[in-house]
């Protein structure tokens, strides 16, 4: 039995050429829109953590590869630039030939740097509240109200 991926280096080496191309372009587009983020393994998916809270994550399958925003909100905001793609409540999946363009990554990993943000200072329990005011503070930055 293989040892379980520490970091993701460890991650991507048994995948495809192709699924490890497209992994490492979401890869350097997190890292762009994210640089203070740390790499890790969580889940047993390639992960990026800020100020110690989770904050995106991304994998590959048989048939598509995965990016997990770890927010239903973020999805839900951006489902108008998510309509091409396969999505669920945390997930977007793409197929391995059609990776998420880099722009579109950077967007939603800054969507959810604003929303740990606004949760940081949450008390257990009230993460409602505070994901209402989220899902508010990003929809005036896309200018609706």
């Amino acid at each position: 039995m293989a040892a379980r991926p520490t970091t993701i280096d460890e991650y991507l080496a048994p995948l495809s050429k192709d699924k490890r191309d497209a992994l490492e372009r979401i890869r350097q587009a997190i890292r762009s829109a994210a640089p203070e983020a740390e790499e890790c393994v969580s889940y047993g998916l390639a992960a990026f953590r800020l100020d110690g809270r989770a904050l995106v994550a991304f994998g590959a399958s048989t048939n598509h590869c995965s990016f997990f925003p770890m927010s239903s909100q973020t999805i839900a905001a951006h489902k108008d630039d998510l309509a091409s793609y396969d999505t669920s409540k945390g997930t977007i999946r793409f197929p391995v030939d059609k990776p998420l363009p880099a722009s579109l990554v950077k967007k939603l990993v800054k969507a959810r740097i604003a929303e740990n943000e606004i949760q940081k200072g949450a008390p257990y329990g009230r993460k409602k509240t505070f994901r209402k005011a989220a899902k508010k503070q990003l929809a005036s930055r896309r200018g609706r109200r």
